[in-house]
């Protein structure tokens, strides 16, 4: 079974819903796009040399071995889900306190 791809997968599910349901529509905002071009820049390079110098290895028995440079895709969605998610917490929460 490939739980890595799974929970990843489930991660950015998750996401959209909570992007919804907090009324911050964070997906809908074009600057965020252009927040999310800059993070993938630094996920390419540090990431990149994580996986590609075998400093993180991962068992192909968990995830659907697609990469792209050295990184398996599933860790795009776990990065697209944790920065997501940081900006919505961040933004629906600033809203609260005033």
């Amino acid at each position: 079974m490939k739980e890595y791809t799974l929970i990843a997968s489930f991660s950015v599910i998750l996401t959209v819903l909570i992007d919804r349901m907090t009324g911050v529509n964070l997906l809908k905002r074009k600057l965020f796009y252009l927040f999310l071009f800059v993070i993938l820049g630094f996920k390419f390079l540090v990431n990149g040399y994580l996986t590609g110098s075998g400093i993180v290895m991962y068992n192909k028995q968990f995830f659907l071995g697609v990469r792209i440079g050295s990184i398996p895709l599933e860790d795009f969605l776990f990065g697209f889900s944790m920065v997501c998610l940081s900006v919505i917490f961040w933004e629906f929460f600033k809203r609260r306190m005033k």
